[in-house]
């Protein structure tokens, strides 16, 4: 009982993350789901895919009042990025086995899989958010606005199948590769990948049917409480310095994807 509160509460950071940086909150999603709310990790990813996609959508709308989301630039990267998302959930993650393989006395299940998978994606979405971008920042004002048309479509299916797997938005990925190959200011990155991400996540989702028996209730009110957290995010992210905020973020994440690969290699 005391773990499913702290769990709930839990659930506003996914928000509260995504407000204030404009990603991170997946990186959150599946841990909070899996060892607070005792979710299995197989399930967890679809649970997350549609509790980002909900929670980013919400928080692209005021980022579009603002003209912070580039249409163009979410369909160049889009299509094929729904389109990987929608092949791994539909059919590569079903045909993983349920024992992948065996290292010594370590035995690999599917969700032990993801599990790690996951955690690999958290250290290095650790570094993106620790890196600095002051000298990033004045590059792009001398920028055009230019596609990279091969690089976006090479990214967005990279993206597609890393959301498909673990149930991740990609955002870590998805918003350097706006700014370098769609040279988009870092504002508008951070709106158009909310939207991207929207759009993987719940069509990845949809890719799930029939797949799993999901707990409607706990998916709702998680998603509810990031939906919350995304507004407390957003109101925050006029008082709160964004790039101390996301170094601290950056450490939290890389000391928690540490800590589930220790756990699930060495003591499950």
């Amino acid at each position: 009982m005391v773990l499913e509160i702290i769990g709930l509460l839990a659930s506003l950071l996914i928000g509260i993350s995504l407000g204030l940086i404009g990603g991170g909150g997946s990186i959150l999603t599946v841990p909070v789901l899996v060892y607070l709310l005792g979710v299995n990790p197989v399930l967890a990813t679809s649970y997350s895919l549609f509790i980002v996609g909900s929670t980013s959508l919400m928080g692209v709308l005021p980022k579009f009042r603002k003209g912070l989301v580039s249409i163009p630039t979410a369909i160049a990267f889009g299509i094929p990025s729904i389109l990987a998302v929608y092949a791994t959930r539909q059919f590569l993650v079903p045909l993983i086995p349920e024992h992948v393989f065996t290292i010594g006395d370590v035995v690999v299940t599917k969700p032990k899989l993801m599990l790690l998978l996951f955690a690999i994606l958290m250290v290095f979405a650790s570094y993106s958010l620790m890196s600095k971008k002051r000298q990033h920042k004045r590059q792009q004002a001398e920028w055009p606005q230019t596609f990279n048309y091969p690089m976006i479509l090479v990214q967005g299916i990279i993206v597609g199948i890393v959301t498909g797997l673990v149930g991740a938005g990609g955002g870590f990925i998805i918003i350097p590769a706006l700014v370098l190959f769609a040279r988009l200011p870092m504002k508008q990155a951070v709106g158009t990948s909310l939207l991207i991400i929207a759009a993987n996540s719940i069509v990845g989702f949809i890719g799930d049917h029939g797949h799993y028996d999901k707990d409607l209730k706990l998916m709702c009110m998680v998603t509810l409480l990031a939906i919350t957290g995304i507004f407390i995010g957003n109101g925050l992210s006029h008082k709160i310095p964004g790039e101390k905020l996301k170094r601290g973020f950056g450490y939290f994440v890389l000391v928690m994807g540490l800590f589930i690969i220790i756990k699930e290699i060495f003591f499950s």
